[in-house]
């Protein structure tokens, strides 16, 4: 097993995301969120599937109101692929795994 998904906060933004060596991808998500549960399992698949080329991690966002304000976190389930400072990719709702791997593979896989 990977290291899997790291858990973070609006404390541990900059060091966790900004100034990751790799491209990261936030799942921001929310306790109380059904479709959430959903897209779990599917977030520690792609984070055992690309572990040598991404970081994951996850930030519930009702305790972290300042980095889903910096993002326009709108709605849960919602991923941010970032890398630097830039976001590369952005999505709100649940996606499938399938549409999930073509979002990773599409900046991961020419790298």
């Amino acid at each position: 097993m990977s290291k899997a998904v790291t858990t973070i906060t609006d404390a541990d933004f900059e060091t966790e995301v900004l100034k990751a060596e790799q491209p990261v991808l936030v799942y921001f998500w929310a306790s109380w969120c059904g479709p959430c549960q959903l897209m779990s399992p599917m977030i520690n698949s792609a984070a055992s599937a690309y572990s040598d080329r991404l970081k994951v991690v996850k930030m519930e966002i009702d305790p972290n109101p300042l980095t889903v304000k910096q993002y326009q976190v709108e709605g849960v389930p919602a991923l941010r692929l970032i890398q630097g400072d830039k976001i590369l990719e952005s999505t709100e709702g649940v996606i499938g795994k399938e549409k999930l791997l073509s979002l990773l593979a599409k900046h991961l896989d020419s790298n």
